[in-house]
């Protein structure tokens, strides 16, 4: 158990948050900004340490059947019941459905009742109709958020699920996440060589083997094009397949971590995906768009979901279809005025609407609305 040296020193707490995580939560997200809020001191229970000016709780975790796992939302937090309600103002943690949310919903009701710990939901949700919401467990999970102090939703279409799955309007607030643009920035010269970039998971509903053949289309009309793909999934033996043939143009550098994406965003010329949905889930925001976008590139991806919430008009959202990405590829890769043009608009978008800092604040700002209520 340690907690790592930050920001919040010298400044009074005012805000003592237990957070609960899923057992894959993914680094430099939902805890790290909670962390990053202003005055709040963050306890974690976690699998691996996360990142952040917090105190960690190494935890391992349960599911309650190996025949239907969902991600690491069927799973329960082992250690919860040895935190004490006492020490803590907040208990939060991701996702209506999870089961470590209807855990901490039933961890803060058994406190005592003299002094209540309010409770905060973060989501994405961005289904109207939820299909997995009728698994009984998660059922139990979403029900138990009705009773939250706080829904805090990171895309505007979250507040619409809430709100057609009945929520209390008065709970809500939508605040969404920022990109640390210090070292998200620019490339002090654009690159002039015609490089795709690809920083998102090597899953099927993220699209790299929709790119990739788009790429084999962008190479008969731009022959020098190069894609260069970072990240790790179940699709990482068909990118090295790829890779492996100089003819593709493709170049794989496997898993990179928070600098070395920014950096290779500054060697690229556009930033490319192609989401498609699945049964259960659509592109919500997406923060390898504002990753690039704050590094100054275009962007060109298939509209899916809400992620047209992150990428602005001025970028190319196509259709699903692998002739529409190479088209929307080639005309960025020969037009370097415009992408310039397009890459500082993005920028400065970036800069007002997903600074990590001021969102941050932010986030805070909609706990402290909750917390003047009573």
């Amino acid at each position: 158990m340690g907690r790592s040296p930050g920001t919040s020193e010298g400044l009074r707490v005012t805000r003592r948050m237990l957070w609960v995580s899923l057992p894959d939560q993914r680094p430099r997200r939902e805890v790290y900004w909670m962390s990053r809020m202003p005055r709040t001191e963050v306890t974690a229970l976690a699998a691996q340490r996360p990142e952040g000016d917090l105190r960690w709780v190494p935890s391992s975790y349960f599911r309650p059947t190996r025949r239907f796992v969902e991600a690491g939302a069927l799973a329960w937090v082992r250690g919860l019941d040895k935190q004490q309600c006492s020490d803590y103002e907040w208990v939060t943690s991701l996702e209506l459905c999870s089961l470590v949310t209807g855990q901490a919903s039933r961890w803060r009701s058994a406190g005592s009742s003299e002094r209540r710990v309010r409770q905060a939901v973060l989501t994405w949700e961005n289904l109207p109709d939820q299909p997995i919401y009728k698994v009984p467990l998660y059922r139990q999970a979403v029900e138990s958020c009705r009773r939250a102090d706080l829904l805090l939703c990171m895309v505007d279409a979250a507040r619409e699920h809430l709100l057609a799955n009945g929520f209390d309007e008065e709970r809500i607030r939508v605040v969404k996440p920022g990109v640390d643009t210090e070292v998200f920035r620019p490339a002090a010269s654009p690159s002039l060589e015609p490089r795709v970039v690809f920083t998102s998971p090597l899953a099927p509903n993220k699209g790299i083997d929709r790119l990739l053949e788009a790429m084999a289309i962008v190479r008969l009309s731009v022959p020098e094009a190069r894609l260069t793909v970072a990240g790790r999934g179940p699709l990482e033996p068909l990118v090295a397949s790829a890779a492996a043939d100089p003819s593709t143009g493709v170049d794989y550098v496997g898993t990179l971590d928070t600098a070395g994406v920014a950096h290779l965003l500054r060697e690229g010329a556009v930033f490319a995906t192609a989401p498609r949905p699945t049964w259960k889930w659509t592109e919500q925001l997406g923060l390898a768009y504002l990753e690039a976008m704050a590094s100054g590139l275009p962007v060109v991806t298939t509209r899916c979901g809400t992620n047209d919430e992150a990428v602005t008009p001025t970028n190319s959202l196509v259709e699903d279809d692998v002739e529409a990405l190479a088209d929307a590829l080639v005309a960025w890769l020969r037009d370097p005025a415009r992408r310039a043009l397009v890459g500082a608009e993005n920028r400065a978008h970036v800069l007002r609407n997903h600074d990590l800092t001021t969102q941050c604040v932010r986030m805070g700002e909609a706990f402290a609305q909750i917390e003047g209520i009573g």
